[in-house]
């Protein structure tokens, strides 16, 4: 393949090349099944109970879903179900900026381990990157407790 072929073919997939960001991928084990675990994370209509620190609440307006959160309205879309226990969604903050947030439900022997990737943008701080990282920790411990204690 020609380099104009490649470049074409990114083009397609309206892939961007930047310099490797750094990352942190936050887990939490669960004791309910991965099935379980996965099915309650991409029902969007439970993100508010789960993930309080980033939805106050979810409506669906067409085939879009829109998150209500402190800084104003955003939508959000999961990937296809599947049977990998993939949860990737993407996060459209405002026209021009979305967000794909990495989210994988795996087994853990009877349980589930939940691991949430995220990637400091080039104009976050260390300081607002630590901040959003303890936010993603506390969102899943949340869902650890919600669906531990049956509330899920």
């Amino acid at each position: 393949m020609t380099e104009d072929e490649a470049l074409g073919c990114a083009d397609a997939y309206n892939i961007v090349m930047v310099a490797l960001m750094p990352s942190r991928t936050v887990s939490v084990s669960i004791a309910r099944t991965p099935e379980e675990v996965y099915e309650f994370i991409i029902t969007l209509e439970n993100l508010p109970r789960w993930a309080p620190a980033f939805a106050r609440s979810v409506t669906k307006s067409g085939n879009e879903w829109m998150v209500e959160t402190s800084d104003g309205p955003m939508r959000i879309q999961f990937v296809a179900r599947n049977p990998f226990g993939v949860a990737d969604h993407r996060v459209t903050v405002h026209p021009g900026l979305e967000i794909l947030n990495p989210m994988r439900v795996l087994a853990n022997g009877d349980g589930a381990e939940v691991l949430f990737t995220l990637f400091q943008a080039p104009d976050t701080s260390a300081e607002k990157f630590a901040a959003d990282s303890g936010l993603v920790e506390r969102d899943l411990q949340t869902l650890k407790r919600v669906l531990e204690t049956r509330e899920g």
